[in-house]
């Protein structure tokens, strides 16, 4: 039994924000039906290299980047653009619960697909619409990226190097923007599915990636409402807690430079390291002995952490640290990250049987649950589908569409 078991989930989103939310819904154990666009599909189906190889060694035309973000869905082809496939859509939304779609603000509208449309056949649908500045407001008509989110919702004017040492606007490694928003839009899809199971009302969700990454810059954002000032860049270094950064060690054994993570969260950790570090001194100092003194004389405290981070090895400071119980950690590469015993321990790595390889390895979902678990190959997962691999099997068993409909479906290139 999955916690989301009896719900249906049509959805029309594409690249990443939608499909995370409908990925980590499907998960859930949600009936995830993938409308893609017959021939092509879900842009990010060709968003490679790398693309995923068959057990023959040959290169597919699977990205690993679509791979990443629809396992646990059924893939159904179908052209909205064409009134017969709209038609389509409808009929389905009559046995759905709900509608996801990242469509430009008035393109579902006009495909006869919008929200108030949509209601008249379906009252209890909960529909969720994911832009990139909401269904009001002067950007409204505007398409919206990750990259330009995280610049304009002042992500961009945080992260980096401090300008006083060269730094300048950097983004995210990893699309944030989308991945937040995907994962709000999901809260917000299962509070609207609460209330639609108590009322029998439905309701629209206005997700924008603007409002998520203005939402995201949670003590920074309250750092300037409180005092005025915009914070700007700090690089490793955290704006409100001091130590907690990266700091340069020992060199590694082949001469290499090598860092680690130091990251004090509060006076009793930052005493703890000081006796480590042995500078019991500096636990005593009263420039330091609170976090808001470190905070105001970071200038003064963290060169002289500098120099005695230098005098250990990375091993050798992680050891002592983690006997110590001060937080740190090491700057793991992804392959270290997915040769860690603790990834391994969490099974943050799941293999699937996919259409063209057996042995597909994906990152797993990291919700546990006890009596519900998520779904996964050994719970009933679904890999994640080629382009129109469901197509027939949900027209059969949703609409118990005949032979007949099917082939004259196919013949107009509605699906």
């Amino acid at each position: 039994m999955n916690s989301l078991d009896g719900i249906r989930i049509l959805d029309l989103s594409r690249v990443l924000a939608g499909p995370w939310c409908t990925q980590t819904l499907a998960d859930l154990g949600a009936d995830v039906i993938k409308i893609e666009r017959p021939g092509s599909g879900d842009d990010t189906r060709t968003w490679g290299p790398p693309f995923l190889k068959d057990d023959a060694g040959a290169e597919t035309q699977e990205a690993a980047y679509y791979l990443g973000t629809n396992r646990n869905k059924r893939s159904v082809t179908c052209d909205i653009a064409q009134p017969a496939g709209q038609a389509l859509i409808r009929e389905l939304v009559a046995h759905c619960d709900v509608f996801v779609e990242n469509f430009k603000v008035g393109d579902m509208a006009r495909y006869g697909l919008d929200y108030a449309s949509l209601k008249a056949l379906n009252p209890r649908l909960v529909y969720c619409s994911v832009t990139g500045f909401g269904q009001n407001g002067p950007y409204a008509e505007r398409a919206g990226y990750d990259y330009a989110i995280q610049g304009m919702g002042g992500l961009m004017s945080v992260t980096g190097e401090r300008d006083d040492l060269g730094g300048g606007p950097q983004k995210v490694g990893v699309a944030v923007a989308d991945l937040m928003t995907g994962m709000y839009a999901t809260v917000a899809i299962l509070a609207a599915l609460r209330h639609a199971e108590k009322t029998g009302e439905g309701q629209q969700v206005d997700m924008a990636l603007l409002d998520t990454q203005v939402a995201m810059l949670a003590n920074l954002g309250a750092n300037y409402l409180v005092s005025g000032n915009a914070p700007g860049r700090a690089g490793n270094a955290h704006q409100n807690i001091v130590p907690y950064q990266v700091f340069e060690v020992a060199a590694a054994a082949d001469g290499r430079k090598d860092h680690l993570i130091l990251a004090v969260g509060n006076d009793s950790q930052y005493l703890k390291f000081c006796k480590v570090a042995n500078i019991p001194e500096l636990g005593a100092n009263p420039l330091f002995a609170k976090n808001r003194d470190r905070v105001r004389n970071r200038g003064q405290l963290v060169p002289i952490l500098e120099a005695v981070m230098k005098t250990r090895s990375k091993a050798d400071w992680l050891a002592a640290l983690e006997a110590a119980k001060v937080p740190c950690g090491a700057i793991n590469s992804l392959a270290e990250v997915f040769a860690d015993p603790q990834i391994a321990a969490r099974g943050m790595v799941t293999h699937w049987q996919h259409p063209v390889k057996n042995d597909l390895r994906l990152v797993s979902s990291p919700i546990k649950l006890s009596a519900t678990p998520v779904r996964t190959p050994s719970q009933g997962g679904l890999p994640p589908p080629l382009l129109g691999q469901h197509t027939e099997e949900v027209l059969r068993s949703v609409l118990n569409y005949a032979d007949a409909q099917l082939i004259a479906l196919k013949r107009d290139a509605v699906i």
